[in-house]
């Protein structure tokens, strides 16, 4: 037999939510880790920040994507771009380019495998910077679990 539990999500509106045991494969669902995918996009910010909190029961590995999207002047003169990584703290990459591709984008592109033993978080920093009449445009961390 199932029952029905409400709950009020917000101005009035309410939902019934079942309150009966979930079946063998819900049960089996609920219990496998899932992969997580953690984002963070800083737009045209300088700094991008992202902090993925510990998991305490398990060691993960993290596919970890860092993209810098520049507009470049026309003519594209002496601009450039550049991009720094860094995982908990430490400096791990770092490269600064011309741009190309005058009166249109660029790109700077990251990407590394992370492993994080059980109860260790990871923090991932990206530090943009331009010059010579380049322009940010996005900057972007992911990191996914594989």
């Amino acid at each position: 037999m199932q029952t029905n539990r409400t709950l009020e999500i917000m101005d009035g509106i309410v939902a019934a939510l079942p309150t009966s045991p979930p079946v063998a494969w819900q049960a089996r669902a609920m219990s496998e880790p899932t992969a997580e995918r953690w984002c963070v996009d800083a737009g045209d910010a300088d700094v991008a920040l992202l902090d993925i909190p510990p998991h305490l029961s398990r060691a993960r590995r993290f596919e970890v994507d860092v993209r810098f999207v520049v507009q470049c002047p026309a003519p594209a003169g002496e601009a450039w771009h550049a991009l720094t990584v860094e995982l908990d703290g430490r400096q791990h990459w770092s490269r600064r380019i011309a741009t190309s591709n005058p009166a249109q984008t660029d790109s700077l592109d990251f990407h590394c495998r992370v492993e994080v033993s059980a109860g260790a978080s990871l923090r991932v920093r990206a530090l943009a910077s331009t010059g010579g009449g380049a322009l940010r445009r996005q900057l972007r961390i992911e990191a996914e679990e594989s």
